[in-house]
């Protein structure tokens, strides 16, 4: 029996370019699935994805400017909701009666009293932004709490060495905000105050007699009402009137809480309608209004 010829396998040169023939055909299937997924991911993403979001709306802005009432306020407000209502064509929530009654009373947990039944003063003047959904509410809180903020900043040490209540303190900041446009003056016309408070005279300020009759700035004040018994006439009541005049900002709380070391009891406006005249004597007083035509 003849012997079968032994086959003979592929010579190691034909294996390796097989073995590398294999390699590459799997790295090229390795790289077309990655290809093809690195092309579809972006697309399902950009199928799916959702639109940005809308930018958020613009705020409007509302003004008080130091010096203002209450009263004062309740009309910016309903001036600027109207002007906000033309320009964004929305409703606005902001509204001069919301105002009126979201500033009446509230809890002030930075002052004592807390409760307080009448916020003239505690408004603080600076600029605030709303949005159309706003509430006269959330605004008034919003005063309140930098009222707060101010109001944390003064030392009252001194004030209270001199008898006088926080509350006092914001009087006479009123008066000085409301009697000033100079700011050099404002600790001056404060000592004026403790110095008058001091020596039981009354404080002769107008400014609290046309806040207690509601006598415009810009109209004179009658004999009649200079002999008024407003408890906000300090030209016949000794003392401080019964509230704030007005909402003060900090520089004339600060003014209020230190008044300068001086001993002026009286002052009156010089002819350029800014600065005062200030003395300790009432003849030099008396002498000053005559020689510039305030009654002799």
């Amino acid at each position: 029996m003849m012997p079968v010829p032994r086959r003979r396998g592929p010579s190691p040169e034909v294996i390796r370019r097989r073995r590398i023939v294999a390699i590459g055909a799997v790295v090229a299937a390795v790289i077309a699935v990655v290809v093809a997924v690195v092309i579809a991911v972006p697309h399902v993403h950009r199928k799916h994805a959702l639109p940005p979001p809308p930018p958020p709306p613009k705020p409007f802005r509302i003004v008080f400017p130091e010096g203002f009432t209450r009263a004062q306020m309740e009309v910016r407000v309903r001036d600027v909701a109207k002007i906000a209502r033309r320009k964004s064509h929305k409703p606005v929530n902001l509204n001069e009666a919301g105002y009126a009654l979201a500033t009446r009373r509230a809890s002030i947990p930075c002052f004592k009293p807390h409760a307080q039944r009448n916020l003239e003063g505690f408004l603080f003047p600076a600029t605030y932004d709303f949005l159309a959904k706003t509430t006269t509410a959330q605004l008034a809180q919003e005063q309140l709490q930098a009222f707060c903020e101010n109001w944390r900043q003064v030392n009252l040490s001194y004030a209270r060495s001199k008898n006088l209540t926080d509350y006092d303190v914001l009087k006479i900041a009123s008066m000085v905000e409301k009697e000033t446009l100079a700011p050099d003056e404002r600790p001056l016309v404060a000592a004026v105050i403790y110095n008058r408070l001091h020596a039981g005279m009354p404080l002769g300020i107008d400014a609290t007699l046309r806040y207690g009759l509601h006598i415009p700035p810009t109209k004179s004040i009658l004999e009649s009402q200079l002999a008024s018994n407003s408890p906000y006439n300090s030209r016949k009541v000794a003392g401080l009137p019964p509230t704030p005049i007005a909402n003060p900002g900090l520089a004339s709380i600060q003014a209020a809480a230190h008044p300068a070391h001086v001993h002026y009891l009286y002052f009156v406006r010089k002819p350029d309608k800014v600065h005062h005249f200030f003395t300790a004597s009432d003849t030099a007083f008396a002498q000053y209004e005559c020689a510039h035509g305030y009654g002799c």
